[in-house]
């Protein structure tokens, strides 16, 4: 398994009857037990190689043969499979404190234990995340060293509220603000 990469561009897949011309974008999985929507049923699930998000999900097993040749195709059954946890709470420490924990080893353990998506609290990296450049500075050190989906949450301290509205249009998903003071 290696780190995936996040924010590519969308790729179409799915049960094709036309021959392919080489090895499809995708990876099918199945099972006959699969939580979807909140229920157990069967599944078909085709995910994007490239973007590595679920493009299609088809309500029973389909066959390999519904799929393009050489598409990879895995049935679980009888495995249960599962939507993936969101864990909104994870200090990753990169850049600057790494030898905490950083963005290779936070995610892979993450992806171990079944969590696809982690949302890095803002302060205990350096820089904290509490301005734009700092946030560009933290995702560039996330760069190819994620094996699962990650956000940031943006830090309000005193001094920072001109940062907040640039903050959100960068892309963080939330902040953290503190009370006392924040010792950042």
């Amino acid at each position: 398994m290696a780190p995936h990469a996040t924010g590519a561009a969308s790729a179409a897949g799915g049960p094709s009857s036309s021959p392919a011309q080489q090895v499809p974008p995708i990876t099918v999985i199945a099972s006959s037990r699969a939580v979807v929507s909140g229920r157990l049923t069967e599944a078909t699930i085709v995910v994007s190689t490239i973007t590595g998000k679920i493009t299609s999900i088809f309500h029973s097993v389909l066959p390999p043969s519904d799929f393009p040749p050489g598409t990879p195709y895995v049935d679980h059954s009888p495995k249960i499979l599962l939507p993936g946890l969101v864990d909104a709470h994870v200090h990753l420490n990169e850049p600057g404190r790494t030898e905490w924990e950083g963005f290779w080893t936070g995610t892979r353990a993450a992806a171990f234990g079944g969590v696809t998506t982690v949302v890095d609290m803002p302060l205990n990296a350096i820089p904290p995340t509490t301005t734009v450049a700092n946030l560009n500075t933290k995702v560039e050190a996330a760069q190819g060293k994620c094996w699962v989906d990650v956000g940031f949450y943006g830090g309000i301290v005193p001094g920072n509220d001109q940062e907040l509205k640039a903050l959100v249009k960068a892309g963080v998903r939330g902040f953290k603000g503190f009370l006392i003071e924040s010792g950042v």
